[in-house]
Parts: structure tokens; C-alpha cells; sequence
């Protein structure tokens, strides 16, 4: 390729996403390859404004807002996308957990079409792979509420909340042909899946040592 591969991990809260990235960048990393993890929250030099448009969401759902958060989080991948995104180097693989698929979870009133099609308007970078990260939603809830930092969750507050985004969120993926993968067993099968789907779209026929992966990870 003449450019980075740009690989986004998406999913509910609780579905082992951040886990999941570390140890595939651990195992794309043992095999030599130059992998780049980008943190959006610290890529984002819009995100204060951002999360508090969101907190206000939060305390006032209304379509409008959560259309006035849709285009917010755009034009901040747009920004990621022509200032950070353009600076990788050409042969690396680029990896970020949250890209706009996750809006097709967390936004409750507007359709994901809309949202997708706002995302093109603004030019923002479109995957080379889309990972959907997901799990049965009883399993990514008690995971969330499991955590240091409990669910953490602006949006979704309720099982019943979260049982709806994971349903909305694994159509999307059905309907737009991004890969899934079910993060219920170990770590190692699901690094092991995702790795080589991106040795796969790279051409490269390479075996997957998966446990490299899980080499000090919780």
C-alpha cells in the first residue's frame, strides 16, 4: 500500500476493546511490523467541547443535540484525519479504538445512515478494516460494571440501554460488511482473529502467535 492501513476497532462499552488492541498491537509488533495507537481522546483538540456537548445530551436527550453531537464528533475525525492521521509513516499499520462505526451504538435518534453519510460529506478517513468488537450484552455489562472505573457511561446508563446499542450496533455491522468479532472467549482467539484479518488485507500470509498478545495483560 501507498499509504498507512488504518484498522478501527468499534463496539459497545464492556466488549474488550481496549485489550483487545493492546495485545494485537503487541502481536503485530513481534512480527516486525510498525504499528502506530492512536489515543482519539488525546488526537481530539476538540474534545472538551465535544464531552460537554454530550453531558448536555445527557441531561437533556432531544434529537437535535444528539445531532449537534454527531457533527461535532465528525468534524473532529475530519480534523484527525488530515492532521495526524496524513503525518504516519507509509508502511505502518495504524490502529484507533472509536471511530465514527460506534456512533451506530451510542446515538439513539438518528438513523446510522445519516451519520455515516455526514461522516463522508466531511471527509473524514474511512477504515481500510472496520473491527466490530462485540459480546452477548449481559457479558459486556457485568465487564463494565466490573472495572476500576465502573460503566463510565454518559450515554448508556441501563442494561436495558446497553442491550439495545448492542443490538443496533451488530445490525450495523451485518448491514455494512465490517468484520466481527465476538470477544466471549480469550484473549488469544480473539488477537488471533483480528491480527490475521489485517495480515489478510495486507497480502501478507504470516501465522499468528496470539499469546504474544496476552503476555501481561489482565
Amino acid at each position: 500500500m501507498n499509504r498507512p492501513l488504518f484498522v478501527s476497532l468499534d463496539g459497545p462499552k464492556g466488549t474488550g476493546k481496549t485489550t483487545l488492541l493492546e495485545a494485537v498491537t503487541q502481536v503485530l509488533r513481534a512480527g516486525n511490523q510498525k504499528v502506530i495507537r492512536l489515543c482519539k481522546r488525546k488526537s481530539d483538540p476538540f474534545r472538551g467541547e465535544t464531552m460537554a456537548l454530550v453531558n448536555t445530551l445527557a441531561r437533556n436527550p432531544c434529537r437535535d443535540l444528539d445531532w449537534a453531537v454527531c457533527q461535532r464528533l465528525a468534524d473532529s475525525r475530519r480534523w484527525i484525519s488530515q492532521n495526524v492521521l496524513t503525518k504516519q509513516p507509509l508502511d505502518s499499520i495504524i490502529l484507533i479504538e472509536r471511530w465514527y462505526p460506534s456512533d451506530a451504538a451510542f446515538r439513539q435518534t438518528i438513523p446510522f445512515a445519516e451519520i455515516l453519510q455526514l461522516n463522508i460529506e466531511r471527509d473524514v478517513q474511512v477504515p481500510d478494516l472496520h473491527v466490530g468488537v462485540v459480546t452477548d450484552p449481559d457479558i459486556s455489562w457485568a465487564r463494565a460494571a466490573n472495572r476500576s472505573r465502573g460503566l463510565g457511561g454518559t450515554v448508556i446508563q441501563k442494561h436495558a440501554e446497553h442491550v439495545a446499542c448492542t443490538e443496533m450496533f451488530e445490525q450495523a455491522v451485518k448491514d455494512h460488511g465490517w468484520m466481527l468479532c465476538r470477544n466471549e472467549g480469550t484473549v488469544e482467539e480473539a488477537t488471533m482473529l483480528v491480527a490475521s484479518r489485517i495480515h489478510e488485507v495486507l497480502g501478507l500470509n504470516v501465522e499468528v502467535d496470539a499469546s504474544l498478545g496476552a503476555q501481561g495483560i489482565a
